[in-house]
């Protein structure tokens, strides 16, 4: 079996992982990662992959996945928000056919309930059949 090594690493996200040592060395404690790193970090992590990018440089997997989604949580200042955030307007979905349910329990003692929904949104079941197994009880 194999065991991989430090210099397993690709050479682009041994350069990364050496800035990040640099800047956590010299960081007050607390201070947030420069976007310039983390922009490093999101090239590296298309390159390399997310998971083995966070792990070399030791970041939170999901605060990189977001940045190299592109979501707007990468950007600095209110105007690169906006400009990233964009409307969408969706047409309300069509009416369906008419839609139907039949939810029916029985408990061992031989209570039984029986719920019959046709043609509209249908009321927390899972509410619905907790209440019948309490009165049960």
């Amino acid at each position: 079996m194999r065991t991989r090594r430090r210099r397993d690493i690709p050479t682009r996200l041994e350069r990364v992982q050496r800035r990040f040592e640099r800047w956590r060395k010299a960081r007050k404690v607390g201070s947030r990662i420069p976007d310039t790193l983390w922009a490093s970090a999101v090239e590296a992590a298309n390159a390399c992959g997310i998971h083995r990018t966070a792990k070399a440089l030791r970041l939170e997997y999901y605060s990189l996945k977001k940045r190299v989604g592109g979501e707007p949580a990468a950007a600095t200042t209110v105007a690169e928000r906006s400009a990233v955030a964009t409307f969408l307007e969706l047409p309300p979905p069509a009416q369906a056919t008419s839609c139907q349910c039949t939810l029916e329990l029985e408990s061992v003692g031989g209570a039984k309930m029986r719920v019959h929904l046709e043609g509209f949104e249908a009321p927390d079941l899972a509410a619905l059949s907790r209440s019948f197994w309490d009165i049960e009880s």
